[in-house]
């Protein structure tokens, strides 16, 4: 290439050339420099690679506009004062563009017709367009004006064997930032990892806060779980954690926290597979400095990297409107791990890492687990710590989850949001508080949780709560049994008894109800019912396997009080669990009773009969879609069959729309009736009014005592609508999917390679392949074939793998249960059926035990719910009585200091008789003392 040559370069605002089919680089002059600022180049290189445009590279590209909390910030500068910029040689030998390839592999100039030069009124036009762009161009495609990602070979000396990485943040970012004092602000780690999660600390791996500058002890480790939720969730999710953060930092009198309280934080984001997760939540990681794309690499010295780590400390935050938030809005530093797994596999082992790996590098005080979608409230975190910090026997804490009821509440017209609204509150003001009183709650939410990293830990001999807790993840064959395989599917329920029922150990879990977190819940009808298909499966058989194991609790140190109510909570759930079980009997008895006393002539509120005829309807309609649900249950998806189930869950509605009818009826025509008795005893006002009222005004009076009772007027009738469904549609559908184990399906994707391959070779689209290479191959082939015809040659019948041996055991067990589950319930309808008369409400003594073990349980729950918020003030009043007596401790202390000082000044020695070294160093005590706040109202 003639040495002349100069590469071109678009500017912004330059001159416009003229086209000429002849035209070379040197027959124009280069227009003059842009004025705007550039990248500065000492931050990853010198020069840093521009972006090109078209045909043409630019050698430099102007930074797009700095976050709004970037202004006012200087221009990098040099020593002489002179701001960076990307110097180019364009003169004498470095006259090449130093971004393309060398000058002797270079193309030469080529010069292309103008379209417009032609006739434009041709038939063949657009022809001629379609012949000079050419087909679409395949694979992935980046975006005009994008600059294509470069790559070059380097070596790079390993540590320990293992791949790990100290990679400079982008230039951008690197530009607004208010802290860069230190590596763990300019430069992204990346430690490729090749072992199991439990091999993490002894094969050598060791993160930022295990060396170095950054050697810091961890008090609180937040982990976040996420699978393919897409960037709002998770910038819904971190820009909670972040501002939970900047309220640690801002506890000034903490004992533990501060100023510099982030630094015993840290965030850890675990990825369920590489190829599962969204590429704009990567695209927020990146946006934040945590992940690089180009980095990762499949191998390490032929060993497969089953995680990423990626190790960052930020010092901005996106919110959910993807906003960037920086320390003008009080965003402190975060220090951030992130984990994206190779391979997809599931909840439970992004958790082992969690514990397992990352835990025990840190060996953190306490965990957080939430989930990418849970905003937490801005001091959500810091309350959840607490609970450990006042109570050295609390093993795990539970927050208060909410349902997310969108913008102006409008999600609530859904009868789905709104029903789980009120689901969500009752629970958070009955059960919650009631189980925090015994000390045992049955679930910590994983939405919103914390536990104690050394409660969690293994005996000496493995055993323990997390050796439970991950023998989920590895059950195989036929040891795997359905009850065990089921009750691993809320492994959170496992762990919460486990740390409860700890040998030698007096663990109890607590309920934090001001710890919030918001999360989405399902809106459809397929996604409501496969979650709860999950949930009720799993607390069913959970609840099933602690009740037998309820003698582990005589082997923990708990006083005999705590034993003493961990049993009472044990009778309750006993109850509970009953009436789990045959809850669809239950449901159609209540409606036979109160639906079918309408066909009595002197009771039918519409004369002529009607009320018998409408009744045969409804109950004959019941049956008939009870067992409609137990075919669409063990044949249909609810993503294949959603017609079908939202038909049975409105025609569940009317029913329970129509029996309340007849109740209120009922109630009503009581009342008027002289000759009826309003007085407590076996009579149809107290065993049908008084029982009914009274479970519905316990619920208004402990949502009103908690000052939350919106729930009731806004969510509580989509609910009891619903509730025949939650009986009918989603109990049938999770016991007859008993045998489905899986948090999510993965499809066969793996690519055989037993018929071999053509791999290409050179230009032409000629291919490599292996073939039989003689004629007598070939021959032989052919006659081993008629050989084996002749012969009759058996083939043997392939072996049935492991995995349907034990979908079919499976499917066997479930089959049983179901059968048992629906015989015992068919058992009970028929015979109270038989036994009562649907004329005779009053005398019915089933429908009465029904409705008075209804009314039992809520104010059992009302009581433990009370005694809960009673303690709660009890704890609020002594703490601030604490506060108090040591503000006025500390006062009374700085005020005899200053009495005791003046009187020395007055009676003592003169001032000017003690030496000035004294008279120094009380002035620097003093100075000192202020500078640190000591004895002063912060």
């Amino acid at each position: 290439m003639p040495s002349s040559y100069r590469p071109v370069s678009p500017s912004r605002g330059s001159t416009t050339r003229s086209w000429s089919p002849s035209r070379v680089s040197s027959d124009w002059p280069r227009p003059p420099a842009s004025t705007a600022s550039f990248e500065p180049e000492h931050i990853n290189g010198s020069p840093r690679p521009g972006t090109p445009s078209g045909r043409y590279g630019s050698p430099k590209r102007p930074l797009p506009p700095a976050p709004l909390f970037a202004g006012g910030r200087p221009v990098s500068r040099d020593s002489q004062g002179e701001p960076f910029e990307t110097r180019i040689s364009i003169d004498g030998e470095g006259s090449d563009d130093v971004f393309g390839p060398d000058s002797e592999d270079r193309p030469p100039l080529r010069g292309h017709e103008s379209f417009a030069s032609q006739s434009t009124f041709t038939d063949d036009m657009y022809d001629d367009k379609v012949d000079h762009y050419g087909p679409a161009p395949d694979g992935k495609q980046t975006r005009r004006g994008a600059r294509q990602a470069q790559t070059t070979r380097k070596e790079v000396k390993l540590v320990n064997g293992e791949l790990i990485l100290e990679c400079k943040i982008p230039t951008i970012l690197y530009s607004f930032l208010p802290r860069r004092d230190d590596i763990e602000f300019t430069h992204m780690r990346y430690t490729a990892v090749t072992c199991d999660p439990d091999e993490f600390v002894e094969r050598g791996y060791k993160l930022r806060q295990n060396y170095g500058s950054t050697l810091r002890e961890t008090e609180l480790f937040i982990c976040i779980t996420m699978y393919n939720e897409n960037e709002i969730d998770f910038t819904r999710t971190m820009h909670g954690v972040m501002r939970n953060i900047s309220h640690f930092c801002s506890r000034a009198k903490s004992r533990t926290w501060g100023k510099d309280g982030w630094q015993k934080i840290v965030v850890c984001i675990i990825s369920d597979g590489r190829t599962k997760v969204h590429p704009r939540t990567l695209d927020a990681l990146a946006a934040m400095g945590v992940y690089q794309d180009g980095i990762a690499k499949n191998l390490v010295n032929a060993k497969p990297v089953t995680g990423h780590v990626y190790e960052y400390t930020t010092q901005v935050s996106l919110d959910a409107d993807l906003k960037f938030k920086g320390a003008e809005k009080g965003i402190v530093p975060c220090q951030m791990i992130f984990c994206l797994k190779e391979n997809n596999q599931k909840k439970l082992n992004s958790h082992r890492w969690f514990f397992n790996a990352f835990g025990r590098a840190l060996n953190p005080n306490v965990c957080i687990l939430l989930d990418v979608g849970t905003k937490p409230g801005s001091n959500s975190l810091y309350h959840l710590w607490k609970a450990f910090d006042n109570d050295s026997n609390v093993a795990g804490a539970a927050g208060e989850i909410k349902a997310g009821k969108g913008k102006g509440w409008l999600g609530l017209l859904n009868p789905l949001v709104a029903s789980q609204n009120f689901e969500y509150k009752m629970s958070n003001i009955l059960d919650k508080p009631l189980e925090s009183v015994f000390g045992y709650i049955t679930v910590l939410p994983g939405a919103l949780s914390a536990y104690r990293y050394h409660a969690l830990q293994n005996d000496e001999t493995g055993h323990g709560p997390l050796s439970q807790y991950f023998k989920g993840e590895t059950l195989h064959g036929r040891d795997a049994d359905v009850f065990t395989a089921n009750m691993y599917l809320a492994e959170d329920r496992i762990l919460c008894w486990e740390l409860v029922a700890k040998r030698s150990e007096r663990w109890v879990l607590k309920y934090v109800k001001s710890a919030t977190g918001e999360t989405d819940v399902p809106d459809t009808v397929p996604e409501f019912i496969s979650q709860r298909r999950r949930w009720l499966n799993g607390a069913f058989f959970a609840a099933v396997y602690s009740l037998l194991h309820f003698r582990q609790v005589w082997h923990t140190d708990h006083t005999v009080w705590r034993k003493i109510l961990l049993h009472i909570e044990f009778v309750y759930q006993f109850v509970n669990l009953l009436f789990t079980f045959f809850s669809l009997a239950n449901f159609y008895l209540t409606f036979y009773f109160i639906a079918g006393s309408m066909a009595d002539r002197q009771l039918d509120p519409f004369g002529h009969g009607i009320g018998k005829i409408i009744f045969i309807i409804l109950r004959y309609s019941c049956v008939l879609l009870i067992a409609v649900q137990f075919i669409l249950s063990m044949g249909n998806r609810p993503q294949g069959a959603k017609k079908m189930y939202f038909s049975s869950m409105v025609v569940y509605g009317v029913i329970m729309a129509y029996t309340t009818f007849c109740a209120l009826f009922i109630v009503v025509k009581q009342l008027k009736d002289p000759k009826t008795e309003l007085t407590i005893g076996n009579n149809l006002f107290t065993n049908l009014i008084v029982s009914t009222v009274s479970t519905i005004g316990l619920y208004f009076l402990m949502s009103f005592l908690y000052l939350d009772p919106w729930h009731m007027f806004t969510s509580s009738a989509q609910y009891f609508a619903l509730l025949p469904s939650y009986i009918c549609t989603l109990q049938v559908y999770a016991f007859c999917n008993a045998h489905d184990v899986s948090w999510g399906t993965k499809g066969d994707n793996v690519i055989r390679t037993d018929l071999g391959s053509a791999k290409g070779k050179g230009t032409g689209g000629i291919v490599e392949l292996e073939m039989p290479s003689e004629q007598l191959d070939i021959d032989s082939g052919y006659d081993e074939a008629l050989r084996n015809l002749r012969d009759r040659i058996e083939v043997p019948t392939p072996p049935v793998s492991e995995a349907q041996a034990q979908e079919d055991y499976y499917r066997a067990v479930r089959t049983y249960m179901v059968i048992v589950w629906l015989v015992c319930n068919a058992i009970l309808a028929m015979s109270v059926s038989e036994a009562y008369s649907t004329t005779t409400v009053g005398d019915n003594f089933y429908l009465k035990c029904i409705l008075w073990a209804v009314a039992a349980l809520a104010l059992f729950r009302a009581i433990g719910s009370s005694t809960f918020g009673i303690l709660n003030i009890i704890h609020s009043v002594a703490e601030g009585k604490l506060k108090w007596n040591n503000k006025w401790e500390g006062r009374s202390n700085r005020s005899s200091v200053i009495s005791s000082a003046k009187s020395k000044r007055s009676w003592g020695t003169p001032s000017w008789v003690s030496s000035s070294s004294g008279w120094v160093s009380s002035k620097i005590s003093s100075v000192g003392s202020s500078s640190l706040g000591v004895g002063k109202k912060r």
